[in-house]
């Protein structure tokens, strides 16, 4: 059969189904980055039940629709991923220096999309983000129509080629706060531990309806695979230890590269309004700040993009 090839991904990439060349990426799983000693993995939960409605009782409202399954990291990316990244032939990111299990943070949004570009290159796959300057902390440049592989205006910023990116803010929203199996049907909870009441508040651990907060500014954060119970769809820290950034800005469309922000989540020396579907903040992409760590999310590259 002869192959015809468009211009735009998706007919890219269904020619490639046609002709039998393509091999599709899971969204849930154990993949393994960078080589030798320098290696680590990274475990992906899949996040079914596309097509989920809207949440109208949180922030921003609504939130939380996602038309597509997708993965989203098990665990917070940890100080020894950043390591075993600035070991590679890349950028460096700086971070804080809590312990090689402790979440990164201190880590910037830009740096964080970073990061996620060199998960794809790394793997042979095309980079989520498009920065055009050399500066590990620069802005990033939406993609634009010049770029018709890559470019989705409804979301300039991502890659329509890219396999691992930084959540949107429904991505987030749902693994945390949705839960298909509610009594009463598939709805929204108000903490991300599967119910409307806050989680207990511990050091460390992983005890159901528990979250690392309410510690004293003493304390670092839990190790990532320490940091309390899971959310319904088997997510660890997305409730405190440290807040999370979100690849959507605050207002929230992917237009502007130096908009603010999203972030969510909480943290390990706040307290439980944080945790809540009703507390987002935001700030600066370039911001490196102590409490600010993130995940990342595993798209399925026949996936829609928001």
């Amino acid at each position: 059969m002869k192959c015809f090839h468009g211009f735009r991904f998706r007919a890219w990439f269904l020619s490639l189904l046609v002709c039998g060349l393509w091999q599709s990426y899971a969204t849930a799983g154990t993949i393994t980055f960078g080589s030798g000693s320098n290696q680590f993995t990274m475990t992906f939960v899949d996040i079914g039940n596309a097509g989920n409605a809207d949440d109208t009782t949180g922030k921003p409202n609504p939130a939380g629709a996602v038309g597509y399954a997708y993965g989203l990291g098990k665990y917070e990316v940890s100080e020894d991923m950043i390591t075993k990244f600035n070991a590679s032939p890349s950028l460096q990111i700086t971070m804080d220096n809590r312990g090689v299990n402790q979440p990164a943070t201190g880590v910037s949004w830009n740096e964080a999309a970073r990061f996620t570009n060199w998960l794809n290159t790394s793997t042979g796959g095309s980079a989520a983000y498009n920065f055009t300057t050399s500066g590990v902390n620069d802005n990033i440049t939406p993609w634009t129509s010049a770029n018709p592989l890559d470019y989705d205006a409804s979301n300039p910023y991502r890659s329509l080629r890219a396999t691992y990116v930084l959540p949107s803010m429904d991505e987030w929203y749902k693994a945390a706060y949705y839960d298909p199996n509610k009594s009463g049907g598939a709805g929204y909870w108000d903490y991300p531990n599967g119910s409307d009441i806050a989680p207990g508040a511990v050091t460390s651990g992983i005890d159901p309806n528990t979250a690392v907060y309410n510690q004293t500014s003493a304390l670092r954060p839990a190790n990532v695979t320490q940091a309390g119970g899971q959310s319904p769809y088997g997510i660890m820290g997305l409730g405190a230890n440290v807040w999370e950034w979100e690849e959507t800005p605050y207002d929230p469309k992917n237009i502007s590269a130096s908009s603010v922000r999203g972030f969510r989540g909480g943290l390990w020396i706040g307290d439980s309004s944080l945790l809540s579907s009703s507390i987002r903040f935001n700030d600066d992409p370039a911001l490196k700040d102590g409490s600010i760590g993130f995940r990342v999310a595993s798209l399925s590259s026949s996936a829609s993009v928001p």
